[in-house]
């Protein structure tokens, strides 16, 4: 199974160049996540939940028939944007819109509610199916780096700190300090998504009082009308006490696990760029791709790149819902509604992207293990010089006197890699100084990579079977899909 994945826009989409369209949409996201935000699945949204209300309070008592509803559930996606044009309100014009196709129904459509009833509820509707999408497309990225790690894991590598040659690790454990991340990403997003209630039955400021008085006061049942939209809708529960608005410290919550996403794969990302410049790892590059215009050889990391820009707006976008929520007047106030119109869909819309992106990288990394194996090469002789102390020491040898030798050789050494742009030979060193001449024989076996790479391929061994395959169990029924690029 594929998912196309339009990069530039040459689709269907590609029409009306007269007008600014965000590229989230046009260029980049995925079309199950531009549908989560789209002006037709909101619609379609407040009408199910005007008939869920409907159904709700037909079934408490109050006089609503069974053709009232049977009209607008046959009208549910009979959707007329016009009238938003003239009333300058979008809940009543699409209150009277869904009027004019079910008159029967007219008089009972919205009853007893404000438009946070719709608008906020079906944010949150929309809020817990982008989580969905996005947790399926993140369990594919952790399938695929998982897969990359067990093949590489005894693959051994330079480590890096600070960006210099370190003690060395394998392919694979690094790949696992990605998957570490991810792992986390997705316990934070299920917890998002699950700590998630529904709004429900409010009223204006959040006291039920309109309900109140449609049930004549009877507390019991403008509960049970609290409960049972909440249950229709999907939810387990709902929000005790709201204001107009439910807190908008729960788009804080939601924002905040994407941006740590968004940080999580611009860090991958960047590790893969710094690999490619190394040209030890690479993202999958097409058979006609161009990687620039002006240098025809080059091979440039674009999709790790587009990865990073995206990441740093995700990131960013966290401080929407921070700004949003502090300043909220006692029970609401309506600065809140254009903020969060472009700041809650952007960042889904984001982070389908990069994880589309990312799935795309995970599933054709390319990996050069005789260039590993070079960088290698060139550093092992300094890092073996313990080894090669021990092993002197062992041989009747004096610590010192060998520690000082050697620090001789790989100063010369040093220079000729530095000054003269020349190989490390310090081995070759140490093979012509007859001091070494009781060790030469242990070279091979002391300067061999795969011991120095500790319990490296068992912690990817263990990482995987503990960590990682149990956590994708739930997302198994959609692991097979994947992206394709359309260049």
């Amino acid at each position: 199974m594929f998912q196309a994945l339009d990069l530039f826009g040459f689709g269907s989409n590609f029409i009306n160049m007269n007008r600014y369209r965000s590229p989230l949409v046009s260029r980049y996201a995925s079309k199950e996540m531009s549908y989560n935000f789209s002006e037709k699945k909101k619609l379609i949204t407040w009408r199910k939940l005007w008939i869920f209300l409907a159904k709700a309070e037909k079934a408490l008592g109050l006089p609503i028939t069974d053709a009232q509803i049977a009209e607008m559930e046959s009208h549910a996606e009979d959707i007329d944007f016009e009238e938003e044009r003239k009333l300058r309100h979008d809940v009543m014009a699409h209150v009277h819109t869904f009027a004019h196709c079910c008159p029967t129904a007219a008089p009972i459509i919205h009853l007893g509610a404000m438009s946070c009833y719709v608008g906020d509820n079906t944010d949150l509707i929309a809020l817990r199916d982008g989580f969905n999408i996005l947790l399926s497309k993140l369990a594919r990225v952790i399938d695929r780096l998982a897969n990359f790690a067990e093949e590489y894991a005894d693959l051994p590598t330079l480590g890096f700190t600070h960006f210099q040659p370190a003690q060395l690790t394998t392919v694979g454990k690094r790949a696992c300090l990605w998957l570490q991340e991810l792992v986390m990403d997705v316990r934070n997003l299920e917890r998002a998504r699950d700590d998630l209630c529904f709004r429900g039955v409010k009223g204006t400021t959040g006291t039920q009082a309109s309900f109140l008085q449609l049930f004549q006061g009877d507390h019991d049942k403008v509960e049970e009308l609290d409960k049972m939209v909440t249950e229709m809708a999907g939810f387990k529960k709902a929000y005790l006490v709201t204001g107009q608005t439910y807190s908008h410290e729960v788009d804080i919550h939601c924002l905040a696990r994407l941006a740590s996403l968004g940080a999580s794969v611009h860090k991958i990302c960047t590790d893969i760029r710094l690999l490619a410049n190394l040209k030890e790892i690479e993202e999958p590059f097409e058979k006609e791709q161009i990687g620039s215009s002006a240098m025809p050889y080059k091979r440039n990391p674009m999709r790790a790149e587009r990865c990073c820009g995206l990441a740093r707006h995700l990131i960013a976008l966290v401080g929407d819902p921070l700004q949003t929520d502090s300043v909220q007047w006692p029970e609401s106030t309506l600065d809140d509604s254009a903020n969060r119109r472009i700041s809650l869909p952007e960042s889904f819309l984001t982070a389908d992207i990069i994880l589309s992106t990312l799935q795309n990288i995970t599933e054709g990394l390319v990996v050069y293990p005789k260039v590993i194996e070079r960088h290698i090469r060139h550093e092992l002789p300094f890092m073996a010089t313990e080894n090669i102390i021990m092993a002197i020491v062992k041989a009747g040898g004096n610590r010192q006197e060998c520690h000082e030798k050697i620090r001789v050789l790989s100063q010369e050494a040093a220079a000729v890699v530095k000054q003269e742009g020349g190989d490390n030979d310090l081995l070759a060193r140490i093979q012509r100084d007859p001091y070494f001449a009781p060790i030469l024989g242990q070279l091979d076996a002391l300067l061999d990579p795969k011991t120095f790479i500790g319990r490296a391929p068992q912690q990817v061994k263990t990482f995987l079977a503990e960590e990682v395959r149990p956590l994708l169990e739930p997302y198994k029924a959609n692991m097979d899909v994947k992206v394709e690029l359309v260049l």
